[in-house]
């Protein structure tokens, strides 16, 4: 067996090194492209390097630009690539342009699809990343999903659950691995070395780079005045070159770096931003990946943003959508500074994304689908059979499995009467409401 993994910016190769690493440790064939989306030091070889992954065996390199070139380039290359290496499944990671780019292709030319982070739903069509994870999972044999509300957002789409594997997020294993490695490493960054982390107390690390925030002058305002208040708090700012500039067209940069409890610094590597994050006592950004990283590392967070493709975080308690509305991110930071409780109820938050082990998970059933012959893509050569979608209120103490089998059937949906339930083989529906396609 070979597997392909493609990969274009920082977050997924962090949030694919432990699958990476897991395919290695079993001795598989496997291929790294990195089509270059973000291009910069971090991304050449040293970076594979320091979270100990083998570096890319192809570099398609297509730089910057605009979505439509971008992503043309990386279909080019990624073809090129898939037609010489012919693996039997590519991998592909959450919600980038390489995503669109490896599920369009992949699909093309008959290759199975993995799409590792499955079914996470915004809702907000005009985000660029709501587009591609549903490109994606259009195109893709099996899902690799981190929750379960994730995969009742598939099934509500049409999608079977029999190529659905709940394994939980790599971000999991990723921050457990990786804050190994960093602090053996320790602070390499010299301006965060130089801040004495270790001794500082309430520490507030800030991300903000979303163009629904930094190019908004009235939202981005709103944050800063937010920020200027919260005085009992380190502030710790790595800025992005594009939020410094767009702070200083505004006239806000020399303002904001002027406090003395906001400590403005370059863009950190991975590994120092993760020994950061874990010191924390408070995290606000607008990222999507560190919604998960905080509740994994049991720090609160407070999401600058009025969606989130990671709703579990907010359901679990460990994270809170605050926007741009500056009386509610000060309300929410000073009671998690102020109140205990309110704080050690939101850093022990359960963590809806698993325990670390959806590397292993993944390669699993990547194995098992190999093995039974199910990453073959060919034309069908049977007669497509018919089948009526049905809906039914179950009486017997019957499990999904044992309905199906029964039935001649596949159980799409379950409803408990209080809430959607993913319908796992072993799942008892006495008493539920299911839909199901009744085949004839």
């Amino acid at each position: 067996m070979k597997i392909a993994t493609v990969l274009g910016t920082r977050p997924e190769i962090i949030k694919m090194a432990p699958i990476i690493d897991e395919i290695s440790k079993r001795g598989i064939d496997q291929i790294i492209l990195h089509t270059g989306q973000h291009y910069d030091e971090e991304m050449s070889d040293n970076f594979f390097r320091d979270l100990e992954i083998p570096a890319p065996d192809y570099n398609i390199q297509v730089g910057s630009g605009t979505h439509g070139r971008q992503t043309g380039l990386m279909m080019k290359g990624i073809e090129e690539v898939l037609l010489e290496e012919k693996p039997d499944i590519v991998l592909l990671q959450g919600d980038t342009n390489a995503v669109l780019a490896g599920a369009a292709v992949a699909s093309k030319l008959h290759i199975a699809i993995g799409h590792v982070e499955a079914g996470l739903r915004s809702f907000d069509m005009t985000m660029p990343e709501e587009v591609n994870r549903r490109v994606a999972d259009v195109c893709s044999t099996m899902y690799f999903i981190p929750t379960e509300e994730s995969a009742i957002n598939l099934l509500a789409e049409g999608f079977s659950r029999k190529n659905m594997f709940i394994t939980g997020n790599t971000v999991v294993d990723a921050c457990f691995r990786h804050l190994e490695i960093a602090k053996k490493r320790g602070f390499e960054e010299e301006s965060l070395a130089a801040l004495d982390i270790e001794n500082m107390d309430n520490i507030l690390t800030l991300t903000m780079h979303r163009a629904e925030n930094v190019d908004d002058k009235q939202r981005v305002t709103n944050i800063i005045e937010a920020l200027k208040e919260l005085s009992d708090m380190n502030i710790i700012f790595p800025i992005h070159p594009r939020t410094k500039n767009t702070l200083q067209n505004f006239g806000l940069f020399d303002e904001l770096n002027g406090l003395d409890h906001v400590h403005i610094i370059k863009p950190l590597g991975y590994l120092d931003f993760l020994q950061l994050t874990s010191a924390s006592t408070l995290i606000l950004t607008d990222s999507g990946g560190l919604q998960e990283e905080a509740i994994t590392l049991n720090v609160p967070a407070l999401t600058l943003r009025y969606n989130t493709e990671r709703p579990e975080t907010v359901t679990a308690g460990g994270n809170i959508l605050v926007g741009s509305d500056k009386e509610v991110i000060l309300e929410n930071a000073k009671k998690i500074l102020n109140d205990e409780d309110f704080a050690e109820k939101m850093k022990n938050a359960p963590n809806p994304y698993g325990m670390g082990d959806s590397a292993k998970l993944t390669v699993d059933a990547i194995e098992d689908f190999y093995n039974r012959g199910l990453l073959n893509i060919t034309a069908p050569e049977d007669i497509m059979g018919s089948f009526t979608r049905k809906m039914a209120k179950i009486s017997e103490d019957i499990t999904v499995s044992e309905f199906e089998q029964k039935e001649n059937a596949l159980v799409q949906m379950a409803f408990d009467g209080d809430k959607m339930v993913f319908p796992a083989d072993d799942l008892n529906i006495k008493d539920m409401c299911v839909t199901y396609d009744s085949r004839e």
